[in-house]
């Protein structure tokens, strides 16, 4: 493996009486491909200038293998960074643009000419190795980058919101690209993005930040299906969050079947946790609307804990592949849930559902999720 172990220890930073990070520490695994997820704000990009060393910390510690990077200027921490604005020199071509990192270390012309064809061939520019910046379009533009940031063979690339410039369908190609790129290059990639599809779509592990402290670190799996907090479960995807009080917790199976109190739903709901909980203790109730059900009729189903609600819908929204539909609940509060519905079939005559339906929304006990809320 050519990358890094990094190791980021209780690391802070402000800004007169700003805390952009605030006691921050992380792991992030050699060759992994960890990206730095949050809002605007958050202090992801404070801590990537930091680990590239274009900026220090108040207090903490920064290592590359376990050795303290701190001290070292930026062109001495064998990593790289590749900007969101590409920073190319418009007057060069690819070609000289990706060899302009060599040429400063005085490196022998035919190892350039050697090294700078590879690298394009890497990025897939070899047909524009001769144009310049003008003549390319945003995401070649971002590969030069990519390529000229690569070619010191770092350990470490990071990657401050390369693909933020991009148009939508641009970006997705170029995620994929820079995946199968940090596959065949085998380094540490740190990415930073407040675009939570990107970090799904790539990420070994992700790290999601908000007001300067990291809330969870894990898989793309364990963010989204297993959120920590109330923010974590907003911000990643889409969710239906209630408060909830624990009203009671038994052993079920190979967890507890917890009832709560959730009084913008009008009463008991039930869900599973791996973990006992206190009654009395107050949460938030989450569900993803994909694993919330919608039919025209009560659902038949002998689970005991399924939990149904009558409701109008709202407004229906048709995207092609799914409807997104709001119901408005038939209780005292007329709490609104998400609810998306694949269209796996041909729909001759549209969604069998439409606006004013009365209709029932349903999710089992294991479908929901109890986290805490950091902000209560």
């Amino acid at each position: 493996m050519k990358g890094v172990e990094v190791t980021v220890e209780q690391v802070s930073r402000a800004y007169g009486d700003f805390k952009a990070l605030d006691n921050v520490s992380v792991q992030i695994k050699k060759g992994e491909f960890f990206s730095l997820l949050g809002p605007s704000g958050c202090g992801k990009t404070t801590l990537l200038r930091i680990i590239a060393g274009f900026d220090y910390p108040d207090n903490g510690k920064v290592e590359f293998d376990g050795k303290d990077i701190l001290p070292l200027a930026p062109d001495k921490r064998q990593s790289n960074t590749v900007f969101q604005t590409y920073a190319l020199f418009p007057h060069l071509t690819v070609y000289e643009n990706i060899a302009f990192p060599l040429r400063l270390k005085h490196v022998d012309k035919e190892e350039i000419d050697k090294k700078v064809k590879e690298y394009v061939h890497l990025v897939q520019l070899d047909d524009h190795i001769t144009k310049k910046p003008s003549m390319l379009s945003g995401g070649q533009k971002q590969r030069v980058a990519i390529a000229r940031a690569l070619i010191n063979e770092p350990r470490v690339l990071l990657l401050d919101e390369p693909l933020s410039a991009l148009d939508a369908k641009l970006r997705q190609n170029l995620l994929v690209e820079l995946d199968e790129l940090h596959d065949k290059v085998g380094i540490t990639f740190i990415y930073v993005t407040h675009d939570q599809s990107e970090a799904l779509s790539v990420s070994d592990r992700i790290a999601v930040m908000n007001k300067g402290k990291v809330l969870q670190i894990g898989t793309p799996y364990e963010i989204y299906e297993a959120p920590a907090t109330r923010f974590v479960a907003q911000f990643i995807g889409e969710s239906n969050t209630f408060p909830c009080t624990v009203l009671s917790c038994e052993p079920y199976e190979n967890e507890f079947m917890i009832k709560v109190d959730v009084p913008m739903l009008g009463g008991t709901v039930s869900v599973t946790d791996y973990d006992a909980l206190e009654v009395g203790s107050k949460l938030d109730f989450t569900v993803r609307p994909e694993k919330v059900r919608i039919t025209s009729t009560p659902p038949r189903s002998t689970n005991k804990e399924l939990n149904t609600y009558k409701g109008i819908v709202d407004e229906p929204v048709y995207s092609g592949f799914q409807s997104k539909f709001y119901v408005r609940l038939d209780n005292e509060q007329k709490s609104i849930v998400k609810v998306f519905k694949q269209h796996t079939a041909f729909l001759d005559d549209g969604p069998e559902i439409d606006w004013r339906d009365t209709v029932y929304v349903s999710w089992t006990a294991t479908d929901g999720y109890l986290v805490k809320d950091t902000d209560r």
